[in-house]
């Protein structure tokens, strides 16, 4: 028996579909793209020449050393002790609690000590803390 082979057709793949696909992806993030151009600007501050003007404004700042021993408005303290340290605050504050209250610490102060100093603040309740730090002398 001899069967007729049938002519195969030849395989393709239309690429048509994909292109349109393509050039409808370009369009829409063409569209949807947004081009933002950055200006910047220029600004000349002013330079001065004078030394900042002092206040006035009494403040409170406690001093802690590098051994926890502390000093309010440069006046030792008898001890280290919580107790001490409010009745200082509180006798040089008059009962301001919007002084300005500053805690100086030596770089070597444990944070137990510096603690104890905000704590005291915040129970007495000022809200104007600043916090600095020393450096040793010897630079």
């Amino acid at each position: 028996m001899k069967f007729k082979r049938q002519a195969g057709e030849e395989v393709s793949v239309d690429l048509t579909p994909m292109i349109d696909v393509v050039f409808l992806l370009l369009i829409f993030f063409m569209v949807s793209t947004t081009f933002t151009k950055e200006s910047h600007l220029e600004i000349d501050l002013p330079q001065s020449s004078a030394e900042p003007a002092k206040t006035a404004a009494k403040e409170i700042e406690v001093i802690v050393s590098a051994t926890g021993d502390y000093s309010v408005n440069e006046r030792n303290l008898v001890n280290n002790q919580e107790e001490t340290l409010k009745k200082a605050v509180q006798k040089l504050s008059g009962g301001d609690s919007k002084m300005p209250f500053i805690i100086t610490a030596d770089a070597k102060t444990s944070h137990e000590d510096v603690v104890r100093v905000m704590d005291v603040a915040g129970q007495l309740g000022f809200v104007q803390l600043s916090i600095t730090t020393q450096r040793s002398k010897s630079n």
